[in-house]
């Protein structure tokens, strides 16, 4: 007699005395996930693990870590492009004082850093 699981098409493996069902992980698109991306899954772990394993176990965790690193690369882009221009951070600055640029540069690159992380990756 089958069981529900041999039924609906599963199959087992035995080892020693023990019948173990054969599973695997649907698979999962394959685009690229980046630092914001690697951010997301460690608070997810750290902080979320009820949705990191349900997004794990339904072949999701994947697409949600590279439609975040997709985001939060927008966004980040976004508001260092926002913040240089409402700054007048311009390529004559660059040119005239490279200190001052890359001091303010640096400064802008954190400010859109924790944005990034408030709104997109620490949710």
């Amino acid at each position: 007699m089958k069981t529900l699981f041999e039924q609906m098409g599963g199959t087992y493996t035995i080892q020693g005395d023990y019948r173990l069902p054969n599973l695997s992980l649907p698979t999962e698109e394959t685009r690229p996930i980046g630092v914001w991306g690697q951010r997301r899954l460690r608070y997810l772990k750290q902080h979320h693990k009820v949705l990191y394993y349900n997004l794990l176990t339904s072949g999701k965790l994947h697409s949600h870590l590279a439609d975040t690193e997709e985001q939060a690369q927008e966004l980040f882009f976004r508001l260092v492009r926002e913040l240089a221009e409402k700054k007048s951070i311009t390529e004559q600055l660059k040119a005239t004082n490279q200190i001052k640029w890359g001091q303010d540069m640096n400064s802008i690159r954190e400010q859109a850093i924790e944005a990034v992380n408030a709104e997109i990756i620490f949710l």
